[in-house]
């Protein structure tokens, strides 16, 4: 395992974390496994994600530079990885059949988090993309009937249906409503710092 993350403050910490946990023999982790499946709450199962931690943490560094945060990563495994170990203790799984098991459960669970998080952002870039169009179409229709286009306009004029006019014309009304506020700020400290400043007119 990689003992140094450049830049990676937070994960050298928990690197450092993983290597303090003395890794258990077959015999104990044995006998956790058979705490934990008469108490799933109870401490055996928090030691056996700590035996885990290790796992995680070469997961989630096997997808570095894949457009999640390797902190968000670590999170979401660890939280996989407590999942997968009191279920492989409620199986009554072996000892020895432990690490790959989480392992495998972590992995996909990873795999999962990267698509959702990339299908998010694609999402997030057509929404802009829409925002845009439907600004612009508000422009030309505005110009071209002196009066403000109606829904049903707008979405004849982009080929939309209108409920998806409604709903991007909702992010482009709130993303006008965040830039005035912006500006009126902008203003208040430009007075503000021109107060006692300016001449008596």
């Amino acid at each position: 395992m990689t003992t140094r993350f450049p830049d990676d403050t937070e994960l050298d910490a928990i690197a450092a974390q993983v290597r303090s946990f003395t890794r258990m023999p077959a015999a104990e982790l044995s006998r956790l496994l058979d705490d934990a499946r008469q108490s799933p709450t109870g401490p055996a199962t928090g030691q056996l994600v700590e035996q885990q931690l290790g796992t995680v943490l070469d997961a989630v560094l096997a997808r570095r530079g894949q457009g999640v945060d390797l902190m968000d990563l670590y999170q979401e495994g660890s939280i996989a990885a407590t999942v997968a170990a009191g279920e492989f203790a409620s199986r009554g799984g072996a000892a020895t059949g432990l690490r790959a098991y989480v392992a495998r459960v972590v992995d996909k669970f990873l795999d999962d988090v990267i698509k959702r998080e990339a299908a998010q952002k694609l999402a997030d870039t057509m929404l802009l993309e829409q925002v845009k169009l439907l600004e612009a179409a508000e422009v030309v229709l505005r110009c071209r009937l002196e009066r403000e286009p109606t829904t049903l306009e707008l979405a004849a004029a982009l080929e939309w249906t209108p409920e998806t006019v409604e709903v991007v014309g909702a992010v482009l009304h709130q993303a006008r409503e965040n830039n005035d506020a912006e500006i009126v700020d902008f203003l208040d400290d430009i007075d503000e710092a021109d107060t006692g400043d300016t001449a008596d007119i």
